[in-house]
């Protein structure tokens, strides 16, 4: 075995290393103003005036979570906390998360948006770098920068990720752990009783999905358990497991995927049409009900987009409570027809925040950004304040004092971390460390994470995207004209093609999509994207990104 040293471990260590250097002055307690001028500073009789803190404006995502106590997402502990520690006095603006498209179309239109604006959604954000309104951030980083251009330096993917067709970068990014957030779930506990084994293919996870349904795996003598759910995100997790995405590279090239839609269709009409599934899942527009069921011990296979932290915190906590001997365990996705993959992986490196063209302080948003980055600014923001909210715990990493203050005065703010990179922290930051190992069903819900981990994050199957939904490229607004029209009435074919019965199969439903599709000019957009892969993909991040960036993570252990 070669004894070399892992780059990402070197390149953490190092731009630690770096940001103490440059920032060691920036603490609880600010650091002395008076300069130390020569032997005799003692005796100085000038002192240094301090650099007047400048104006700014920054939104913040507002999802009504601030408990009452607390005050607002604009007003709280923790933007007092930024203002009394940061380098700009900063005005903080609220967006609600589900409304940010119109409230800061509303804001541009006006001409009163804030300098800094934080968010995720690249629908959202490259529009406004087409009209001219957000700020190439090129010079201001290397004028002004002093941690974000280090970081620039040390992880390039930050700048690839930020820098648009134009060759100008507008977008600032962080650094974050990959791990699973799609999984598929099954009661393992229900396996054993029916002498099940677990499906290796997707026939055998419909065979699993019946016997669920049908043979009383809860063993109350009643029919009221379903086998699968499909609804909202679950339903897209079984769009994964098929591949069943909008776009595949096929041959060296971008293809409108239909196939793999005609395999999933037929596979949730069976579903449907044999009582294995919940009937009104169309209606769980958000998946609460499904969850419901889940936690009520109903549903053997649950497909989720999850939190791994939170799932063992709340539905795995609340299923243990209502059915204290299940047993849940996460599986590989099944071979479908169109092969095995991996599920969707955190964002590695995230787009969050660009900048107004307009902004009169450049600079102190410069400034407040590079102090956002400070690994002391962000462990700070994420377990709150050293001996009143946290302790360090058994391993040396935080520890909550109490739960139900970390929960009250806390856990809420993580709007305020849009540009902490806490992988950089390779002995706390990770995702793992956030499970209180005390508690016997978080301990559960810890051993499935590392399961997971070890089974999604296979280097050997494909990842099921071409790359994170957020890396996917901005379509021209007349390519988007083309598109933005067909998605509602092809999305509603296949759902036909689900609850039509025999009538209407999933080959047909696809036959009229297709038709849909080459009647609205879908050739425009299939064009587009050819010549986009062709042109710009080598500068794109896409899926062999991201898998560069999970093994180096995972060198590090």
């Amino acid at each position: 075995m070669k004894n070399t040293v892992n780059p990402w471990l070197a390149k953490s260590a190092a731009l630690l290393i770096t940001l103490v250097l440059l920032l060691s002055g920036c603490s609880q307690t600010p650091a002395p103003t008076e300069p130390e001028d020569g032997p005799d500073a003692t005796n100085a009789t000038e002192t240094k005036t301090p650099e007047a803190k400048k104006d700014i404006s920054v939104t913040v995502y507002d999802r009504g979570s601030v408990p009452a106590a607390e005050g607002t997402i604009e007003d709280n502990r923790w933007t007092k906390w930024i203002n009394e520690q940061g380098p700009a006095n900063v005005k903080f603006v609220a967006v609600p998360r589900f409304e940010s498209q119109q409230k800061l179309n509303v804001l541009f239109a006006s001409s009163s948006a804030p300098d800094l604006i934080f968010e995720y959604a690249p629908h959202i954000k490259n529009p406004l770098i087409d009209q001219g309104l957000l700020m190439p951030l090129d010079d201001m980083i290397e004028e002004h920068s002093t941690t974000y251009k280090q970081m620039l330096q040390q992880y390039p993917a930050l700048k690839k990720v930020g820098t648009k067709a134009d060759g100008k970068m507008y977008e600032f990014a962080r650094l974050a752990e990959v791990y699973p957030i799609h999984a598929l779930l099954i009661r393992e506990d229900w396996l054993k009783k029916l002498d099940l084994q677990i499906p290796q293919t997707t026939e055998e996870l419909y065979q699993v999905a019946k016997a669920f349904a049908e043979n009383d795996p809860d063993g109350n003598g009643e029919k009221d358990t379903y086998g699968i759910a499909i609804s909202f995100q679950s339903g897209q997790v079984v769009d994964q497991i098929f591949q069943a995405t909008r776009w595949v590279v096929k041959d060296g090239t971008v293809t409108r995927n239909w196939d793999n839609f005609t395999a999933v269709t037929d596979f949730k009409k069976r579903l449907f049409d044999e009582g294995i599934i919940d009937k009104d899942f169309l209606n769980d527009k958000n998946g609460a009900k499904a969850k419901q069921d889940f936690v009520n011990g109903k549903v053997g296979i649950y497909p989720l987009q999850i939190n791994w932290v939170s799932f063992a915190q709340n539905e795995l906590t609340s299923l243990k409570k209502n059915v204290p001997d299940a047993v849940v365990t996460p599986i590989p996705y099944p071979k479908s027809p169109a092969g095995q993959f991996n599920p969707a992986f955190s964002n590695p490196v995230q787009a969050t925040a660009v900048v107004n063209a307009s902004t009169k302080n450049p600079d102190a948003v410069m400034k407040y950004i590079d102090f956002l980055v400070k690994p002391e600014t962000a462990n700070t923001l994420r377990n709150g304040i050293e001996g009143e909210h946290w302790k360090a715990g058994a391993s040396g990493c935080p520890e909550p004092v109490s739960m139900d203050k970390r929960k009250e005065e806390v856990a809420w703010n993580g709007d305020f971390q849009m540009m902490s990179s806490t992988i950089l922290d390779t002995k706390c930051g990770k995702l793992e460390t956030g499970f209180n190992l005390s508690d016997p069903v978080q301990k559960e819900g810890f051993d499935m994470y590392k399961k997971a981990m070890e089974l999604y994050t296979d280097p050997s199957k494909p990842y099921v995207e071409i790359t994170h939904p957020e890396h996917m490229p901005q379509l021209p607004k007349d390519i988007e004209a083309i598109s933005a029209p067909m998605v509602k009435p092809i999305d509603d074919m296949f759902i036909k093609g689900i609850l039509g019965g025999k009538g209407y199969t999933a080959e047909q439903a696809t036959k009229d999509a297709k038709d849909t599709w080459d009647k609205g000019n879908g050739k425009a957009i299939e064009d587009w994207f050819k010549q986009w892969y062709e042109k710009d993909s080598n500068n794109a991040f896409l899926a062999k990104d991201i898998y560069e960036v999970m093994e180096q993570q995972q060198s590090q252990k």
